[in-house]
């Protein structure tokens, strides 16, 4: 049983690697980004609540993308495992995750921190050549990053479920570390 939570600052290769590890160890990846785009394009209750924020220029409260992620982990592929990538962010949003898996029986969950240096990120999101990523940009998205998900590294930490691999390594150097651990705890 693989439930697996992956945490980490933009750029560090999180979904690179819940993709990969994914699909080798044939469970969903749930990236809140993506939970949110097939929301929309389905037009489904909770994606047009979510179109009315985003139309008006707002952020998606925490209440939907929790309700979207409650949803997902209702579906029967994610029974066996997952991998929440994006989710939780905050120690409010962990804090209902936790009660949620408890309400589904689905304990024993990892959490993988990505430790990568900041300016490693800064040159890989720059690599990305996206334009709204100057470097003020992307550093500035780390600090809002380390305000607001540093706590969650407590939160896991303290109930012994949090596991830290170096992210400034090869993807293939990275997945093997993820796997080790996983093993291993």
């Amino acid at each position: 049983m693989k439930r697996l939570i992956f945490l980490g600052p933009p750029g560090a290769g999180k979904g690179t690697q819940a993709q990969t590890l994914a699909q080798e160890w044939n469970i969903p990846h749930i990236s809140t980004g993506d939970l949110l785009r097939q929301a929309l394009k389905e037009q489904t209750p909770l994606g047009l609540k979510a179109q009315s924020y985003m139309d008006r220029g707002e952020l998606v409260p925490d209440q939907l993308v929790q309700d979207m992620v409650e949803e997902r982990l209702y579906q029967s592929d994610s029974h066996f495992g997952w991998i929440l990538d994006g989710f939780p962010r905050t120690v409010k949003q962990a804090a209902f995750l936790e009660q949620l898996l408890q309400k589904l029986a689905q304990g024993s969950v990892k959490v993988i921190n990505f430790d990568v240096p900041d300016d490693v990120v800064v040159a890989r999101l720059l690599q990305r050549g996206r334009k709204d990523d100057s470097e003020q940009v992307i550093r500035r998205r780390l600090e809002v990053y380390r305000s607001e998900t540093a706590p969650l590294i407590d939160f896991y930490g303290e109930r012994h479920q949090l596991l830290t691999v170096n992210g400034n390594q090869s993807p293939e150097e990275v997945s093997a570390e993820i796997k080790k651990q996983v093993i291993a705890s």
